[in-house]
């Protein structure tokens, strides 16, 4: 249901001082390298010879007043909710009956990682689609993952506690009385729980992964695996993807679910070190062949980077792995499926599990496997291009697939 009368906020452009900028370029022009020999494959992690290249631009050539205008071209916000400061971009949408829509990113993301897919589905015929399938698109940060800046108070912040953030931000802070929410990575198990503990207030959820709402439950969550053991008789092309995936995810889960904030003394120290943190996963990560600069322009990478930097975000945005283990989701009811609202679901082939290999694969082993009865799952699609941050890879597919979750679902 869209809002009556004129929207409850006043916008605050976002705005990152001269201060800031400059010593931001003081501490790259600062930066000691590591040694780094036989590394050009990037089999060791991260190369020295790339990182130097990215460091050299960020410093000398790339212009953040330009990729601020951009980003302030959309509405912004900021305000209290329960306590916690929250910054969240709105487009507004046009067409007969815009239903709100929360989008919730995950790590490494920023909430721009949103910003392909916000303008179709705010303004679907703009694009030449139906106006009827239009959204009032809300982006918000993570708390603790940008703007409006560090995150204190709230040491203990995990996805179920955001959940309960975005729907007091959504019924009484916005006023509306039903909404959708979407998500990736992070953000799906934050939209997740919102349709675990809200059905009745939302109109369905669309995410990016099916991963149940307990997966950081345990004393191994950092394991991926989940103990299960690479055993002889494995097809070989299972046990490559399983060691892949673990190449992708071990140090990852691991660090940021024990060991994040040691991490982050350097991290939050040396813009270097932070973007080479981040540069891994957006390279690991996403389905580039080999070229993360065909995904993301070194703008882009910096855009990111910057995000990160300027907030001094990256050990708070860290402590959600831990936080989510130490302080384990818990079922508000014990009606089945766990999440009652309609759920659509986008996959990607690039993140597909062992054994499954194309696309049609991937939707029958989540619809007959034990993750498809956490949701009341409508609409459930997968997709051969892009990696795991597919409103950034594969926009088009997103929108396409939330479009259809939400078909006959309006007022």
């Amino acid at each position: 249901m869209t809002l009556l009368g004129a929207f409850p906020l006043q916008p605050a452009p976002i705005h990152v001082s001269d201060e800031v900028l400059d010593d931001l370029r003081v501490r790259l022009t600062l930066t000691r390298p590591p040694l780094d020999e036989g590394n050009g494959d990037w089999s060791y992690g991260v190369p020295d010879s790339y990182l130097r290249e990215l460091v050299a631009y960020w410093r000398d050539g790339y212009d953040w007043r330009k990729a601020e205008a951009a980003i302030n071209a959309y509405e912004h916000y900021q305000v209290s909710v329960a306590g916690v400061p929250v910054h969240f971009l709105r487009k507004p949408g046009r067409g007969p009956r815009p239903i709100p829509l929360i989008l919730t990113h995950g790590w490494p993301w920023t909430f721009w990682h949103w910003s392909k897919v916000i303008d179709p589905l705010a303004d679907p015929a703009a694009f030449g689609a139906d106006p009827a399938d239009a959204f009032d698109v809300l982006v918000p940060s993570l708390p603790g993952f940008g703007f409006p800046g560090p995150l204190t108070g709230f040491p203990d912040v995990n996805f179920w506690k955001v959940a309960d953030l975005w729907h007091t931000l959504m019924t009484e802070t916005l006023g509306y009385d039903k909404y959708a929410a979407g998500g990736c990575d992070i953000g799906g198990i934050v939209a997740s729980q919102l349709g675990h503990k809200y059905a009745d207030e939302l109109y369905g959820i669309h995410i990016g992964s099916g991963l149940p709402l307990d997966f950081f439950t345990g004393p191994r969550a950092w394991d991926l695996a989940r103990n299960r053991p690479l055993t002889d008789d494995q097809p070989a092309d299972v046990r490559a993807r399983i060691i892949e995936l673990d190449h992708r995810s071990a140090s990852h889960l691991a660090v940021h679910t024990l060991d994040g904030a040691t991490l982050a003394h350097g991290l939050a120290d040396s813009p270097a070190g932070l973007l080479a943190w981040l540069l891994e996963r957006w390279n690991a990560w996403s389905d580039n062949g080999g070229d993360v600069e065909s995904v993301f322009t070194r703008d882009d990478l910096l855009t990111h980077a910057t995000i990160y930097w300027v907030n001094n975000s990256i050990a708070t945005s860290m402590r959600y792995y831990a936080n989510a283990n130490r302080y384990p989701w818990a079922p508000a009811h014990d009606r089945t499926p766990v999440v009652q609202a309609p759920v659509g679901l986008t996959f990607v082939t690039y993140e597909n599990p062992p054994g499954i290999h194309t696309a049609d694969e991937r939707v029958q082993a989540f619809t007959t496997g034990p993750q498809a009865a956490w949701f009341n799952h409508v609409n459930v699609n997968a997709h051969d291009h892009g990696g795991h941050f597919i409103p950034w890879e594969n926009p088009d597919a997103w929108v396409s697939d939330l479009r259809r979750t939400f078909h006959g679902r309006r007022p």
